[in-house]
């Protein structure tokens, strides 16, 4: 198929840019363009099949945040569409010192929030001390522990103690315009990072007041950002108009975009065809459907789909012979091939194709396969091993859990028919909605779960580490200390062909001992209506970015 043999070229594309998009005149939409006239309205209708567990900055942790905090809020830099950070409320690219610790930062004259109160140089202070306090929960709070004392804040174990690191964080208001950023060593991506939603500023008489609701409904969230979210019915429809107090909206096209909450892509095809909807992602037959029409947009991803095994839960998880045979009882590509169909290719490790290596070159080339395919006969031994070792008769009955969206629910039917057909397991499916299935895989209540990670920079450490012990994000509770090691000496590590020699070594170590297990790179296709323009569809860190959108 089409997008099957387009992939590989895509992704390598996501190393650089991402999908490009078209433009011209749609019936549809009821535009009439140059001959009529009549400028169209600069309006969007977007189905999303996820709704963000929260809108707060220091809390997200899921696509969905990410893709909506970046559409009402903004930091020092924004990501255009070749990736690369541009001055957004920062007014130039920063001043780096001789070493590479210490950024300087001048922010732009007359920022405002949405409500029109001054946004200062204060404000990233507050907002990166904030997320660094444990008791804020925040899980990407490790991004920020680069910054020179960071890790500090966060071992604190009293408010008292924690005011006292936060004064000792190396980030500084020099003065209202001037924000001084401190490292603890040299991060070559670290101009890039600052564009990231962990990386925005908050603002402390909005949220303090508000608690744990910050985030959680329109009147409680605050952006800078090129839009405001006016209208949130939750798991229907979020409504986002142009704020009008952005530093640049006078170059911001769009006045209004509607996201839609639809997990079901025939209902979401069926709005897009009547007119309900300008983009929406297609799966599938659908695909087929569209194969060679202006509308179709490949979305190469640097995402990966796993299984995790909670191995606090399930004992008998602890045991790599155990982990490995579940694995290779699912046939990787049969999933690609019969439920995705969408471009996304049978994992061949961990950490996608398209990744850099930061030694200039693609990780997966670098590492090559490390990942062993489907084999039934090899994962029964296995099985039968490790369940010798453990001195059980068998496994107990299992469960896997996943997010209620189609395809999440497709892709588990899939998995527990493999391996009972080919392990002979007790397995349920239990498929929840995604808000659910993050909660339930952060606080560990789980058996099994189907995640998805993406990157939030363009580098195999951004896999890599989660998996490192007591890691927030590693959920399902693996440990090695050889792995621990190795990423503890990468993350130091200033050769780049050292470096990325010890991630290879570790992504192989993760494979060997199947601390999670791999299932495929994903890859999206959306409908994008021909006379929208400028939306681009990054390769990694949110869904879509509109600041550059309009309707032609």
């Amino acid at each position: 198929m089409l997008w099957k043999k387009g992939v590989t070229a895509a992704l390598a594309l996501a190393v650089i840019g991402t999908a490009a998009v078209g433009c011209g005149k749609d019936k549809e939409e009821g535009t009439t363009g140059n001959a009529g006239g009549k400028a169209p309205a600069q309006e969007m209708k977007i189905n999303y099949s996820a709704e963000p567990p929260v809108l707060d900055t220091s809390k997200a942790n899921s696509n969905a945040a990410f893709t909506f905090i970046n559409a009402i809020g903004e930091s020092l830099y924004r990501l255009d569409r070749d990736n690369k950070a541009q001055p957004a409320l920062a007014k130039e690219l920063p001043q780096i010192s001789a070493d590479g610790l210490t950024y300087t930062i001048a922010l732009r004259d007359g920022l405002v929030w949405a409500d029109g109160s001054p946004l200062t140089a204060q404000d990233f202070v507050y907002s990166y001390q904030r997320t660094l306090d444990k008791a804020t929960k925040a899980s990407y709070a490790f991004l920020l522990q680069w910054i020179k004392g960071g890790a500090a804040v966060t071992a604190a174990k009293t408010p008292d103690e924690v005011a006292a690191k936060q004064k000792e964080l190396g980030v500084v208001a020099k003065d209202d315009k001037t924000l001084v950023i401190t490292l603890e060593k040299p991060v070559p991506f670290f101009t890039q990072m600052l564009a990231f939603c962990t990386f925005f500023p908050q603002k402390k008489d909005f949220i303090e007041p508000l608690g744990e609701k910050n985030g959680a409904d329109a009147d409680k969230v605050i952006g800078a950002g090129p839009f405001k979210l006016v209208s949130w019915t939750h798991d229907q429809t979020m409504e986002f108009v142009k704020n009008d107090k952005y530093w640049d909206a006078a170059n911001v096209k769009l006045e209004k975009f509607t996201v839609n909450i639809v997990k079901d892509t025939n209902l979401g095809l069926n709005l897009y065809e009547t007119g309900g909807a300008t983009l929406t992602e297609i799966k599938a037959d659908q695909i087929k459907l569209y194969e060679g029409k202006p509308d179709t947009t490949l979305k190469p991803e640097l995402t990966s789909s796993y299984i995790t095994f909670q191995e606090t839960k399930v004992p008998a998880f602890k045991n790599a012979k155990v982990r490995q045979a579940i694995g290779l009882a699912i046939d990787r590509k049969g999933l690609v091939d019969s439920t995705l169909a969408n471009g996304s290719v049978p994992s061949t490790g961990y950490v996608p194709a398209g990744t850099l290596d930061g030694n200039g070159n693609d990780f997966r080339k670098t590492v090559g396969d490390t990942q062993e395919m489907f084999n039934v006969d090899k994962a029964k031994q296995l099985l039968a091993d490790g369940l010798k070792e453990l001195n059980m008769p068998a496994l107990p009955k299992l469960t896997i859990t996943s997010d209620d969206t189609e395809t999440a629910k497709k892709s588990l039917e899939y998995i527990v028919s493999q391996l009972q057909t080919n392990l002979k397991l007790d397995v349920q499916a239990e498929p929840v909605p995604h808000a659910l299935r993050v909660e339930k895989e952060m606080s560990k209540n789980y058996v099994m779960v189907l995640s998805l990670w993406g990157a939030d920079y363009n580098d195999p450490m951004t896999f890599l580490d989660m998996f490192t012990t007591g890691s927030a994000f590693n959920y399902g509770d693996y440990s090695n200390a050889t792995y621990d090691g190795l990423i503890r000496s990468a993350d130091t590590e200033r050769d780049p062909a050292k470096r990325a020699q010890e991630l290879a070594d570790a992504e192989k170590l993760l494979m060997k001992e199947a601390g999670i297990f791999p299932l495929y790179f994903r890859s999206k296709v959306y409908l994008k209506k021909p006379n929208i323009d400028g939306v681009i569809l990054p390769s990694y860190g949110m869904e879509f970015e509109l600041r550059w959108a309009n309707v032609k």
